[in-house]
C-alpha cells in the first residue's frame, strides 16, 4: 500500500509543475502571437489546468482502461463546480462581471447534454470522438469572437495581469512546453499506477478510482489556480477558468481520448451522470446581473461533493 500512496504523491508534484511549466510556455507563445490576455486566460491557462486529466484520460484509453478514462472526466467536472468554485468562494464570494463567461454556461450545459447523448450506449467512439473535438473547436474560436466584443475593460486586467510576461524568449517558452509535457506524462502514468494498484488492493472498481482518486489529483493545479485568483480577488479568472476547463473535458479530453482509442465505460452509472449534469445546473444562477456565489454556498457545494464521495465509496 505505501508504494501506490507514493506514487499518487509524487505524481501531483509532477502534475503541478508540469503544469505550469505548460501554461507558462504556452501562455507565453500565445501572447507573442498576439492572442489577447482574455483570450488566452479562458483557453490556453484554462485548457492547460485540464492537461492532467487529458494524459490521464489517454494515457487509460490506450491501457484499455475506459472507466477510468470517463471516469476521470465526469468526477472533475464535479469537483471543478463543487469543491473548487466552493473553496474559491470560501477564501472570496464570487461574482461573475464580464458576459463572455455567462456565454460558458450554456455552452457548459449542452456539452454536458450532448456527451450524455453520445454515451447513451457507454461507448464513445472515434466519429463522436471527432465531433466533441469540432465542439471544443468551435468553442475556442467563439471566446475570440466574444473577447472582442467584451466591453468590460476593467475585467481583461486581471487576466492581463495572471498572464506571464512578454519578455520571455520563445525557446524559453518551447523548452517550458516540452518539460512540462513531459512531467505530465510521467505524471499521468504514476498517478495511473498508484491509483489502479489501490484500487485493486481495496476490491474497488476502475470507475470509483477515476471519479474519485484520479479526479480530484487531475484538478489539483485548476484548484491552486482558481483559489490564487480568488486570493487576488480576480473573480472572473477563478469562475472563467473552470468553466473552460469543464467544457474542456467533456468535449477535448473526451475527443482525443476516443480518437486515440475508442472508449467503452460499462461500469459508469446514470447517477454519475446525472450527477454531473445536476451540479453544471448549479450554475444557471450566474445568469443574474448581480448574483455572487456566497461563503455559505460554498460550504453546501463542498459539503454535497463530500456526500456524492460518501455514496460512491464502498461501506
Amino acid at each position: 500500500m505505501i508504494l501506490p500512496i507514493f506514487y499518487i504523491l509524487f505524481s501531483l508534484v509532477l502534475l503541478y509543475f508540469g503544469t505550469s511549466w505548460l501554461v507558462k510556455g504556452s501562455s507565453s507563445l500565445a501572447l507573442k502571437a498576439g492572442v489577447s490576455p482574455l483570450v488566452a486566460g479562458l483557453t490556453v491557462v484554462a485548457f492547460g489546468s485540464s492537461s492532467p486529466g487529458l494524459f490521464v484520460s489517454v494515457s487509460s484509453a490506450l491501457a484499455g482502461h475506459g472507466n477510468i478514462a470517463i471516469g476521470n472526466v465526469l468526477g472533475s467536472n464535479v469537483f471543478n463546480i463543487c469543491f473548487i468554485l466552493g473553496i474559491s468562494a470560501l477564501v472570496s464570494p464570487l461574482k461573475i462581471k464580464m458576459q463572455i463567461l455567462k456565454t460558458g454556461i450554456p455552452v457548459l450545459i449542452i456539452s454536458a447534454l450532448g456527451f450524455m447523448f453520445l454515451f447513451a450506449d457507454r461507448l464513445i467512439s472515434r466519429t463522436e470522438g471527432f465531433v466533441l473535438l469540432g465542439g471544443i473547436v468551435l468553442y475556442t474560436f467563439l471566446n475570440i469572437y466574444l473577447a472582442r466584443r467584451e466591453k468590460s475593460n476593467e475585467v481583461p486586467g486581471e487576466f492581463r495581469e495572471s498572464k506571464v510576461s512578454y519578455n520571455t524568449k520563445w525557446y524559453w517558452s518551447g523548452i517550458m512546453i516540452l518539460a512540462g509535457i513531459g512531467l505530465l506524462i510521467a505524471g499521468s502514468e504514476f498517478l495511473t499506477q498508484g491509483a489502479t494498484a489501490i484500487a485493486r488492493m481495496m476490491g474497488v472498481g476502475d470507475t470509483i478510482i477515476g471519479i474519485t482518486i484520479i479526479a480530484a489529483g487531475t484538478s489539483v493545479p485548476l484548484l491552486a489556480t482558481s483559489v490564487i485568483s480568488a486570493i487576488r480577488k480576480e473573480y472572473d479568472l477563478a469562475v472563467g477558468i473552470v468553466l473552460s476547463s469543464s467544457i474542456f473535458n467533456l468535449l477535448g479530453v473526451v475527443g482525443v481520448s476516443a480518437i486515440v482509442k475508442p472508449l467503452s465505460a460499462i461500469a459508469v452509472s446514470n447517477i454519475d451522470l446525472y450527477v454531473m449534469l445536476g451540479v453544471t445546473l448549479f450554475l444557471l444562477p450566474f445568469f443574474k446581473k448581480k448574483y455572487v456565489l456566497k461563503r455559505d454556498e460554498g460550504i453546501f457545494m463542498i459539503i454535497l461533493y463530500l456526500m456524492y464521495l460518501y455514496y460512491l465509496w464502498p461501506k
